[in-house]
């Protein structure tokens, strides 16, 4: 996939495009990934020792991965992913300037 738990991300397509958010989680298997704030949803929960009240929860949904762009670090805006190999390892690029995405 081309964007990793931790990533800055932009929604480009859905009921929520154009808002930015962090991605908590990566599911790899399914092509989704759960972005921070986004695809919120209401859950029903029933009393449980964690939430002895039980109610209705608001939770972020999973979105497709292709429904997101990362955000470039030199300009902060959305870019596509290039992969490049920077001392003997695979690193992703953003390619609209370059810049490593990964640490």
């Amino acid at each position: 996939m081309h964007v990793k738990k931790g990533d800055k991300v932009k929604v480009i397509s859905g009921k929520d495009s154009g808002k930015e958010g962090t991605i908590l989680e990566a599911f790899p298997k399914k092509e989704r990934v759960m972005v921070e704030g986004i695809s919120m949803i209401k859950k029903h929960a029933k009393p449980s020792q964690d939430n002895p009240q039980g109610g209705i929860l608001n939770q972020e949904a999973a979105i497709h991965v292709s429904n997101v762009m990362p955000i470039d670090p030199k300009t902060g805006e959305p870019t596509r992913v290039g992969y490049e190999v920077r001392d003997g390892k695979k690193v992703r690029i953003a390619k609209k300037s370059g810049e490593a995405l990964d640490k």
